[in-house]
């Protein structure tokens, strides 16, 4: 098979599926409100807590229903047409994104309405996610996936890069409620992405939504050990290397700024993973997939260590008596930032396509369902982590022990699984 070498992104995916590039269009979009909401609800928290272990418990608190939400959501995705299925999704998230911003407005929000709307548009956003992921094979052909998987990576690396800086814009300058209105508006993006696909009800032999529905895919995993792999990987690279809980402090008792530096530090993440999606067309036509993966996810570790090393400089850093934000500091970290969002966007490539190439439509649902629960559910873990270890010790602690311990589990897992080391994208196997 002969690939074309050129170093820019492919865009031959939005070319050939008028289908996909409508529905790539409107999830960047609801992206960008949703990532405004995130950051939002944060910075409101810590408002109202001062606390980076509040923070970091909002992460926690959407994890049980959005593990529940991710399993029940796949299932469903094998058994219905997903496209109605994406669609309820979106229902729901923009309902409890319309509630929050109505709330904020009348000037009744707390803390435990934070949590709880946060928990269901995680739900929702699980559902959605899982549900849009599995219809993408069905648009586009086999030798496009990867070029779809950085696309997608330029869609991420805009919503978080441009998201969180406008975030902590809006909430500097105009407070809480025009972020959450903003996100309601751009919401609506997403319904007609997926409102003009046609129905798309799973290929094969399905089973309804139910424990056999869930025996079945768990039976499919068991045999999967490449899937099951990369799955444990970005689990190890999200549970100690994600720092984001960590921000508001840092902007504000640490590098100064603020919510203005929450929203660069976030953004810093994106504009590594949008610049390397960009520069994806070598990445996209390397085959070894599982050795891409690992590589990947071992200059993660390197990169948050890096960010850990900045943190801890700032602390012997000379101190500020105007409380005027430490400018190279906040350089120096927005660079280790960039450099993992590149390398987590590099490894999301291989580990998309090899969930979309490998495993079967009729499985796709719940395979992807379990993936985001991964996904997403790593980085819950990893909020509670960073905000209770950085709570007994200090901000720069967990991403400077977090980083070493990926490179070196890393190093050891994939030493051990040559299956997963020699996985070959032409010949895709679970």
């Amino acid at each position: 098979m002969q690939f074309p070498r050129g170093l820019l992104i492919d865009l031959t995916p939005l070319k050939a599926s008028p289908a996909f590039a409508r529905m790539w269009i409107g999830s960047t979009l609801a992206g960008v409100g949703s990532q405004l909401t995130v950051v939002t609800v944060m910075l409101h928290v810590y408002t109202l807590t001062a606390s980076s272990l509040a923070v970091s418990m909002i992460a926690v608190a959407g994890l049980v229903p959005m593990v529940l939400a991710g399993l029940y959501g796949g299932m469903l995705a094998d058994a219905f047409d997903r496209r109605r299925v994406a669609l309820i999704a979106a229902t729901v998230t923009f309902l409890a994104t319309l509630l929050l911003a109505t709330l904020t407005w009348l000037g009744v929000e707390t803390i435990w309405w934070l949590y709880g709307l946060s928990m269901i548009i995680a739900a929702a956003g699980s559902v959605g996610m899982a549900t849009r992921t599995a219809i993408v094979p069905r648009l586009i052909d086999r030798d496009l996936l990867a070029a779809a998987s950085a696309l997608n990576g330029v869609a991420f690396g805009v919503t978080v890069m441009v998201g969180p800086a406008v975030a902590g814009l809006l909430v500097a300058f105009t407070g809480y409620g025009w972020t959450y209105t903003i996100d309601v508006v751009l919401t609506l993006a997403l319904f007609l992405g997926l409102w003009t696909l046609p129905a798309l009800h799973p290929e094969g032999a399905t089973v309804r939504p139910g424990l056999a529905s869930l025996v079945d895919g768990w039976h499919f995993l068991k045999r999967a050990g490449n899937i099951r792999m990369q799955y444990l990987l970005d689990v190890i690279a999200m549970t100690f290397g994600q720092p984001l809980a960590l921000f508001p402090a840092i902007g504000t008792v640490l590098l100064g700024g603020g919510a203005i530096t929450t929203g660069i530090l976030t953004a810093a993440v994106a504009v590594g993973t949008f610049c390397s999606s960009l520069f994806s067309g070598r990445v996209v036509h390397y085959r070894w997939h599982g050795r891409g993966i690992a590589r990947a996810v071992q200059v993660y570790g390197a990169a948050i260590a890096v960010f850990g090393v900045v943190l801890l400089i700032a602390t012997l850093w000379p101190s500020d008596e105007t409380g005027a934000p430490a400018v190279p500091l906040i350089i120096a970290a927005c660079i280790a930032l960039a450099a993992s969002g590149a390398a987590d966007n590099v490894s999301a490539i291989y580990r998309n396509t090899m969930m979309q190439a490998a495993v079967p439509d009729a499985m796709r649902g719940r395979l992807q369902g379990v993936f985001i629960i991964v996904v997403a559910g790593g980085p819950r873990i990893g909020a509670l982590y960073a905000g209770g270890l950085a709570t007994l010790t200090a901000l720069w602690f967990p991403p400077l022990l977090g980083g070493l311990v990926i490179i070196g589990l890393v190093a050891v897992l994939v030493r051990a699984h040559p299956r997963f080391r020699a996985y070959d994208a032409t010949n895709p196997e679970p």
